[in-house]
């Protein structure tokens, strides 16, 4: 399937009462939804993910974070969106506890930042693969990491592969074939 390919990123920044920060969106693409942080990186200049990263916290929250305060946990590629584009997202938690107040705004033209409970994520309008695939995995590997590819070119059925899955104090770990079926 000929389709765009893009690549973006999400961030995950938590406070000290382990509550993640949402932006509920306004604006497509997953308007009405939730999502973490994030955004497409600036590919003509050559901008690489963690400096992406960097530069959409920056811009979505007005938080500075320092480079070793942010770590990768995940790659997801995911084909046929939609049956509209195909994604490359690298995924990055902030491992340090963000105070809520040092947020420089909560509201801007995105929509608005929200902190969440962990635990009433899975029950927000959060996108079909967040939902499904990436909030479980994200979760189960902070302080750890994942690699996954999801598949939309079926009609009414997503899969997925875990290709890789090293979680916090356990070696590296290949799930080659290991498959989700929704």
């Amino acid at each position: 399937m000929t389709l765009p390919h893009k690549i973006a990123v999400l961030c995950y920044l938590y406070d000290a009462n382990d509550r993640v920060l949402l932006l509920h969106r306004a604006q497509n693409p997953n308007k009405g939804m939730y999502s973490p942080i994030g955004g497409k990186l600036e590919i003509t200049s050559g901008e690489g993910p963690h400096d992406c990263a960097l530069r959409e916290i920056n811009e979505e929250t007005g938080l500075v974070i320092e480079r070793d305060d942010l770590r990768m946990i995940g790659i997801v590629s995911e084909s046929a969106y939609q049956h509209e584009t195909h994604w490359l997202i690298f995924l990055f938690e902030v491992t340090t506890p963000v105070d809520p107040a040092a947020l420089q705004w909560a509201d801007f033209d995105e929509g608005v930042l929200e902190w969440k409970r962990i635990d009433d994520v899975a029950q927000l309008a959060i996108p079909r693969t967040d939902r499904e695939v990436m909030w479980p995995l994200v979760q189960s590997h902070r302080d750890g990491f994942f690699v996954v590819h999801i598949d939309w070119s079926a009609d009414d059925e997503i899969t997925w592969t875990v290709h890789e899955s090293v979680k916090k104090g356990t070696e590296a770990r290949r799930h080659e074939g290991t498959k989700g079926f929704v």
